[in-house]
């Protein structure tokens, strides 16, 4: 890939973001399809998000990608935030050709899913009450679930979330509980996801939030992180002989929806997968 003057640039902005997987991702993206475009990161200090934004645009940079710690305040300096980034509060995708906002995790995540069983109609449990719940909690609604637990630590926390999700009118059935109440919501389960960071590394001999025999072999369980790929959950997953979702697939599908809110066209999912594998040192 060689940059010119004509080069379109993309990137993402984060505080840090020296371990982002993305610009491998989709700069792998750009090189198979031909196109005119560089993906790159930097590191944002929170008190110049504004300049960031404003530069950016100035210097006619097509997209941004937003991660930890500015995907709430970003939206202030955007002129429209698209409808379901709105009601999730926070966004991770800018297109510069409006100034506006979109949120992709929580597609990535219904999409990673979808993989193996269709949201419509599942009775889904979510472990965490944090941004990446949110996201993920408000797609799920909005992909038709029959029904939505979200479990959490901080109990007050879940039955906010629940009763924003609930409000949206989305979704007709959200409860909210402590998670130490996993095993007996999991009976009747069809989907488990974990956004907690339990398990990431280097913490990757946490305990996870469930075990193999809180889960049964219908059971799809979804774990957001992919650093390890194979976390303790999935771990415990696959001695249940439930059907794991990989944290990489989320990562891989929210980076395709921004790549499309940027470029109209397809990402290349496999090249990206590729990639992405490479770089994770996974077959």
């Amino acid at each position: 890939m060689k940059i010119k003057g004509s080069t379109n640039i993309v990137g993402l902005i984060g505080h840090p973001v020296e371990h982002s997987f993305s610009p491998t991702m989709h700069n792998a993206a750009f090189e198979k399809l031909g196109m005119d475009y560089a993906y790159v990161a930097f590191d944002v200090d929170p008190q110049n998000l504004q300049s960031a934004v404003d530069g950016a645009n100035s210097l006619n940079i097509k997209g941004f990608n937003v991660t930890i710690p500015h995907k709430i305040e970003v939206m202030q300096f955007l002129d429209e935030i698209d409808e379901v980034a709105a009601l999730i509060g926070a966004v991770n995708t800018i297109d510069f050709k409006e100034l506006k906002g979109y949120n992709t995790d929580g597609i990535g995540a219904v999409r990673a899913i979808g993989e193996v069983t269709p949201i419509k109609d599942k009775k889904v449990v979510v472990a965490g009450a944090g941004g990446a719940s949110r996201a993920i909690s408000f797609y799920i609604a909005k992909y038709g679930a029959e029904s939505l637990t979200i479990l959490n630590r901080n109990v007050e926390k879940a039955q906010s979330l629940a009763s924003d999700v609930l409000g949206s009118g989305l979704i007709d059935d959200v409860k909210a509980d402590s998670i130490s109440e996993i095993s007996g919501y999991l009976k009747d389960a069809d989907i488990l996801v974990d956004t907690t960071p339990i398990g990431m590394h280097p913490n990757i001999d946490d305990e996870p939030i469930a075990s193999a025999g809180d889960m049964h072999e219908d059971l799809v369980v979804f774990d957001a992180v992919y650093n390890p790929n194979e976390t303790a959950l999935i771990k415990e997953a696959i001695r249940a002989g439930a059907k794991p979702v990989y944290g990489i697939k989320m990562l891989l599908y929210q980076g395709a929806e921004s790549f499309k809110i940027w470029t109209g066209r397809d990402a290349p999912v496999d090249v990206m997968e590729k990639a992405l594998k490479d770089t994770l040192n996974l077959e």
